[in-house]
């Protein structure tokens, strides 16, 4: 496991239990791009992104975004965006505006989905949640891709395949009462059948939000791991003593929380995310209430 930050880690995890004078619910949804999970050929996202901001909840953490969605999230949820591209809007190897990638994706989004949309993630906070800072790394640059590759002997095929697209973590600071700041993450990592890949950008991740977390601060990390806690070592590792992240979910969407109690984590039923008949993405959206 990857030290600690020293002078850092260790007294945010000593707030691990400490209790907000408000409650807040984080959300997490990979929204495959608006699609139904046996995709079809239109896209539902306006209506999955209402949908996802029912009711009373604070964060919502979104990933499998199209590119040009991003700009609209605001509009249609009525809650503060933050979000950023991962992959670009692209026409071959030709970068597009997102604008066009969205129409060509039109003729059929279940078929495209994002060879010329491009994706990106989102943060969404309430209104009255104010964004003081906003931070991002890349998981899987082509240095960490190198340094990882050796360490984990990968073959040229995984190498390249790690290498088809990029993969980030957003984080963004708020404030939820006067004096109690709290930095939320999310990541979308590499799907893989080699679960290294995944694990190695979720440690990443970690690192990265652990070293921007102040003493005393509430820390989210919340995404698509694509990983679930069975074979996942970083996973293990964050949950632990050391890191005193809370536990992990049932698959491979997560919401961990550090600096205050977290409930266990809500999986919405296909009822939930159910449209007109059809259910909504490949995943379901995840929650945890923190207290």
């Amino acid at each position: 496991m990857a030290p600690l930050i020293a002078g850092q880690s260790a007294a945010c995890i000593a707030g691990r239990g400490t209790k907000l004078a408000v409650r807040l619910l984080v959300r997490s949804w990979n929204v495959f791009h608006g699609n139904a999970a046996a995709p079809e050929r239109g896209h539902y996202l306006e209506r999955m992104i209402r949908l996802a901001t029912e009711g009373d909840v604070d964060v919502v953490c979104l990933q499998e975004v199209p590119a040009w969605a991003l700009p609209r999230l605001g509009d249609w949820s009525g809650l503060t965006s933050v979000g950023e591209v991962t992959a670009r809007p692209v026409f071959g190897p030709i970068p597009i505006p997102a604008e066009v990638g969205r129409r060509l994706t039109d003729l059929h989004h279940g078929l495209l989905r994002s060879a010329s949309s491009g994706q990106g993630n989102a943060i969404l906070l309430r209104p009255d949640l104010r964004v003081l800072e906003r931070y991002s790394i890349g998981l899987n640059t082509p240095s960490f891709r190198r340094a990882k590759a050796r360490e984990l002997d990968l073959d040229w095929r995984r190498r390249l395949a790690w290498a088809k697209e990029r993969r980030i973590c957003l984080a963004v600071r708020t404030e939820l009462e006067p004096g109690r700041p709290a930095l939320i993450a999310n990541l979308h990592a590499t799907s893989s059948s080699d679960p290294r890949l995944p694990d190695a950008e979720l440690l990443r991740a970690a690192v990265f939000a652990d070293a921007l977390a102040q003493p005393g601060e509430l820390l989210v990390l919340a995404g698509d791991f694509n990983v679930p806690r069975e074979t996942s070592a970083t996973l293990a590792e964050l949950t632990g003593p050391e890191w005193g992240f809370s536990d992990s979910g049932p698959w491979i969407d997560h919401v961990l929380v550090r600096g205050a109690k977290a409930s266990p984590h809500a999986v919405w039923s296909e009822d939930q995310r159910r449209l007109d008949g059809r259910v909504l993405s490949d995943h379901a959206p995840v929650e945890v209430e923190i207290s």
